[in-house]
């Protein structure tokens, strides 16, 4: 895979998952601007459905604008029909 020249040409999307001392799982979605290094998106929570990761995708292109690809690791968390629509 190339190197993206400017900003907003590519972006890489996955979770990350940890434990609270409790025991509670909980799940982190992590958004980067490939060309820029930018964090544009850290969004916590127990359950994040696919519904919920498209509704947080439109919010950022609204303000930042329509990247040329998003990549990911095709994880489950990807699979499911709000995000392959």
């Amino acid at each position: 895979m190339t190197i993206p020249q400017n900003q907003n040409l590519r972006w890489s999307l996955d979770f990350v998952m940890d434990t609270l001392v409790s025991g509670r799982r909980f799940r982190i979605l992590t958004l980067v601007d490939d060309f820029t290094r930018e964090c544009l998106c850290l969004l916590v929570d127990t359950s994040l459905t696919g519904l919920r990761v498209t509704r947080e995708l439109d919010r950022i292109i609204e303000s930042r604008g329509c990247p040329h690809m998003i990549v990911s690791d095709n994880g489950t968390e990807f699979t499911s029909n709000a995000v392959s629509a």
